[in-house]
């Protein structure tokens, strides 16, 4: 499958990059997509909740009425957890909520969601480009020059450009990444994918 290669002005430079069967033209697995979507999502999660159970809560620990005789239930200490005020029961504690998931499984969910993409013509690819100074303005003008200013895009980077980086953090709707750090989430979570020419070889190999 070839692809056509814009320029930063939005036109065709009359070249074709060639996008691999084995990338982008699998039998996608969902399963495997719902599983690396499931850890990266539980990756980010902080774990640091929680609630006082009755022991660790203060208060007194005195009987606060008689066992029997009051035509009411049976209440122990003041942190009973019935009570407004007491410890609740098997509340959140902290927890680690990070799991294992095979490497080949993680590259099968990402070249399954890369294959749903080039489906849905998601697809860019743009020559390789620098910006000599930190510019937002020049960054916006180019991804509207490719038509995606409207859209949720990602724009994926052979190396680190700390230039092309800074110019884009300010805009909501983009984000800039290395092609290594390109996960199955940013994927499917992105209305257009462009990769410039050299990180669509570098994923192409590592893929």
């Amino acid at each position: 499958m070839e692809i056509a290669v814009f320029s930063i002005a939005g036109k065709e430079t009359g070249r074709k990059a060639e996008l691999k069967d084995a990338v982008f033209a699998i039998e996608p697995n969902d399963h495997a997509i719902y599983l690396d979507v499931k850890q990266y999502l539980a990756n980010q999660r902080q774990g640091t909740h929680k609630s006082k159970e009755r022991n660790e809560i203060s208060g007194s620990t005195r009987k606060i009425k008689r066992q029997k005789g009051t035509g009411g239930a049976r209440a122990g200490s003041i942190k009973n957890p019935l009570f407004v005020g007491g410890g609740r029961v098997f509340g959140p504690q902290p927890r680690d909520y990070r799991f294992k998931l095979n490497k080949k499984v993680k590259q099968l969910a990402r070249k399954s969601a890369l294959t749903y993409k080039a489906k849905d013509n998601g697809i860019k690819v743009v020559e390789d480009f620098s910006l000599e100074t930190p510019k937002t303005r020049e960054y916006a003008s180019i991804i509207n020059n490719l038509n995606i200013g409207d859209k949720k895009s990602i724009l994926v980077l052979s190396e680190p450009n700390k230039n092309i980086y800074l110019s884009s953090r300010n805009l909501p709707n983009t984000k800039v990444v290395l092609y290594s750090e390109l996960t199955t989430y940013d994927i499917l979570n992105s209305t257009s994918l462009v990769f410039v020419e050299s990180s669509l070889e570098n994923i192409q190999k590592s893929l």
